[in-house]
C-alpha cells in the first residue's frame, strides 16, 4: 500500500484560485495605490453578494450558449474563469464577515453601517 497522497483536482483548483487572487490583488491593491480591498465593497457583504450574483448570471449565460451552440467560446471570461472568480469572491465574503478584509472599518457592521 502506498503512502502517496493523491491531490484531488478540486484542491488543485483552490491553489489556482489562490494564485489568481494574489496576482489580481497585486494589480488592484498595489503598494503604490491608496485603494484598499474593502473600498470595492461600499455596502459590505451586500456588494460582494451582488458581484457573486453577477458572476452566477455570467456562468448561466455561458452555459446556455454552450447548450444551444455546442460550445461557449467566450470572447473574454470562460466558464472556468468565472467559476474561479466566484470561488475567490466567496472567500472575500467570509473574510468580510470575519472583519479581516484589508481596509475594512472595524467600527461598522458587515453591511458598512
Amino acid at each position: 500500500m502506498s503512502d502517496k497522497v493523491v491531490q484531488r483536482e478540486s484542491v488543485a483548483v483552490l491553489h489556482e484560485c489562490i494564485d489568481l487572487q494574489n496576482q489580481k490583488g497585486a494589480d488592484y491593491q498595489s503598494a503604490v495605490s491608496r485603494v484598499k480591498q474593502a473600498d470595492y465593497y461600499p455596502n459590505g457583504i451586500t456588494t460582494i453578494h451582488d458581484i457573486m450574483h453577477a458572476k452566477m448570471l455570467r456562468i448561466k449565460s455561458l452555459m446556455e450558449k454552450a447548450a444551444a451552440l455546442g460550445s461557449s467560446d467566450p470572447n473574454f471570461e470562460s466558464l472556468e474563469d468565472s467559476a474561479k472568480d466566484l470561488i475567490n469572491y466567496s472567500s472575500f465574503f467570509v473574510a468580510y464577515l470575519r472583519g479581516k478584509v484589508d481596509g475594512q472599518d472595524s467600527s461598522t457592521d458587515m453591511f458598512n453601517r
